[in-house]
């Protein structure tokens, strides 16, 4: 898919990958990867329902990187669940095209760790725009934007959103 929708004062996020989606993980400001691990998650078919798979990640406190003290052992293992559709009528028309068989829930939460924003989307991506904080949205407010192909060309579909502080 080309480059996402952008709208001033808006944040994007999304629910749902698809098939194929490769995310980072970014520690936070403090801590540092443990090293030797690896801070790629992938959504992959596995036994026919979309899943993450995850390698060994840990962040640890740069404080106590040299130290000697235990680590704590994360169980990174997601099991393949399937994504539930919400009652969001508009959601669910934007997915009911798509297999749901092929998009990975949102991915686990790391310790001290986020998710760097995902560069490169695929058709069926549904990204969901929010108004930053001390803005608010105005009409028309169609939050959602929907990587699709139409005529043989990848777009976005239109975002009608803006996001204002009325000063």
């Amino acid at each position: 898919c080309p480059a996402p929708p952008k709208t001033k004062f808006a944040d994007a996020t999304a629910e749902t990958y698809p098939l194929g989606t490769k995310l980072y993980y970014e520690c936070d400001r403090g801590y540092t990867r443990r090293v030797g691990h690896y801070p790629g998650i992938w959504c992959q078919s596995i036994q026919q329902v979309a899943s993450w798979v995850y390698k060994k990640f840990e962040c640890i406190d740069e404080k106590i990187l040299f130290s000697t003290a235990p680590t704590m052992e994360l169980d990174l293992t997601q099991k393949p669940e399937r994504i539930t559709q919400s009652p969001a009528p508009q959601k669910q028309e934007n997915l009911s095209e798509f297999n749901q068989k092929d998009f990975c829930g949102p991915p686990k939460t790391i310790p001290h760790a986020s998710l760097s924003l995902n560069k490169q989307y695929y058709v069926g991506q549904v990204l969901h725009f929010k108004c930053q904080s001390g803005y608010d949205k105005r009409s028309p407010i169609s939050g959602t934007s929907t990587c699709k192909k139409v005529n043989g060309k990848i777009i976005w579909t239109s975002l009608d959103m803006q996001c204002t502080n009325d000063s």
